[in-house]
């Protein structure tokens, strides 16, 4: 690789990740995203497990709470595999990352499920995260060594109908995250591969809905995922949240005729995790410390809280109040059309507070089903030119075995 390469591949690392391989990147990378009031980005570890793995839903503007299931149900509600068509099915997505700066990333996604009954589906996903090669360097740059960061988490799913129209589903799944391998820091702390378990819990609702002499199907969803202890990379001192996350969605579906379908989704999402506080600085603007060396927070609260205080007090800690924790929401709406079951065109719009990140794009995509196997290719168009996640690309293969 390049040594231009190289060097682009460090600043993607630090503009999206925050979190670095040693304690002092994570560290700065919390103060000074609490101290900027325009740029109050909440970090976590572990970021690729809130990623669109598969091409349907990232078409429809990252939505996919309260759609129609399918083989990629588990990462968006769980509950949602207990109404799946087919007695098996299966899925593999791959998408390459942040291709217009590096040509080495990508996101790569295998699920599938079986239904054990009419009332109950087992599902599992592998999901990997590739960051390509990257150059270690030291706190004085000299070169350590190349190295492949990569990221991998594996799940099982349990949904179960609770009614004719209701379902719960409950996944658990182990992270490893090896972000530098064993290379020590310049502060004498040995690095390590981060290891962590998570859980969602989602609700699943459908129901026939009746337009005139159009049928139609009204449903919605809530889930919870990624619910699960902090991890580090190199002590028990230094200890980052995985991102919990809130997803609230509801889809409608109308047959406009017995070929022509239209479905329309929309969801809001909420990180589970504390906002940045913004630390008291002195009249030169250093950090204001106390006695035990710990940073003076002037607004907010200390985001180094245990999992569930994190959790819950992530709804009234934004040192902004509620107008800034109404800005932790994102928004993603999708709109899917389909022709005889066989053909589906896609478009979606994802938005995000500029303060907490600015991500807001346009998807769309195309997805081919031929009997047991489907294609679903998507696209995004960021709203911002030259943007990090300009013309990213994700192909998913699906295939259904269908009840006997």
């Amino acid at each position: 690789m390049k040594i231009k390469a190289i060097r682009k591949r460090d600043l993607v690392f630090l503009l999206i990740f925050t979190l670095a391989s040693f304690t002092t990147f994570a560290q700065n990378s919390t103060i000074i995203s609490g101290q900027d009031p325009s740029r109050r980005v909440i970090t976590t570890a572990v970021p690729f497990l809130n990623f669109a793995p598969d091409s349907r839903h990232s078409a429809m503007g990252d939505a996919g709470v309260a759609t129609s299931p399918d083989a990629n149900s588990a990462h968006w509600n769980a509950g949602k595999l207990a109404f799946v068509d087919g007695k098996m099915g299966f899925s593999l997505s791959y998408s390459p990352w942040l291709g217009k700066l590096v040509n080495d990333m990508s996101l790569s996604y295998l699920t599938g499920y079986f239904k054990i009954d009419e009332v109950s589906t087992f599902g599992f996903d592998l999901r990997y995260f590739n960051m390509g090669d990257i150059q270690l360097t030291d706190g004085l740059g000299n070169e350590l060594g190349e190295f492949n960061p990569r990221d991998i988490a594996i799940g099982g799913t349990y949904s179960r109908k609770l009614s004719s129209n209701l379902a719960l589903g409950i996944s658990a799944r182990f992270i490893h995250s090896n972000l530098s391998g064993n290379i020590s820091s310049s502060g004498g702390n040995e690095s390590r591969p981060g290891i962590s378990v998570g859980t969602d819990v989602g609700l699943y609702y459908q129901k026939p809905i009746y337009s005139g002499a159009k049928e139609g199907t009204w449903s919605w969803g809530v889930s919870i995922t990624n619910i699960g202890p902090k991890i580090t990379y190199n002590s028990a001192d230094d200890l980052d949240y995985i991102p919990t996350n809130l997803k609230l969605g509801t889809a409608y579906s109308l047959d406009l005729d017995p070929m022509n379908t239209i479905t329309f989704a929309l969801d809001f999402n909420k990180l589970l995790v504390p906002s940045p506080p913004i630390y008291q600085t002195n009249e030169d603007g250093s950090l204001v410390t106390d006695e035990n060396g710990n940073l003076v927070i002037a607004q907010g609260k200390d985001p180094n809280r245990p999992l569930i205080s994190g959790m819950f007090g992530s709804f009234a800690d934004a040192p902004g109040g509620f107008s800034e924790e109404i800005q932790e929401i994102t928004l993603s709406f999708g709109v899917e059309y389909t022709y005889a079951e066989k053909f589906n065109l896609r478009t979606g719009y994802f938005f995000e507070n500029q303060s907490k990140g600015g991500r807001k794009y346009f998807t769309m995509g195309v997805g081919f089903d031929l009997k047991r196997i489907g294609f679903d290719f998507s696209y995004l168009v960021p709203q911002k030119q030259n943007h990090p996640l300009a013309e990213t690309l994700r192909f998913s293969l699906l295939y259904t075995i269908p009840n006997e």
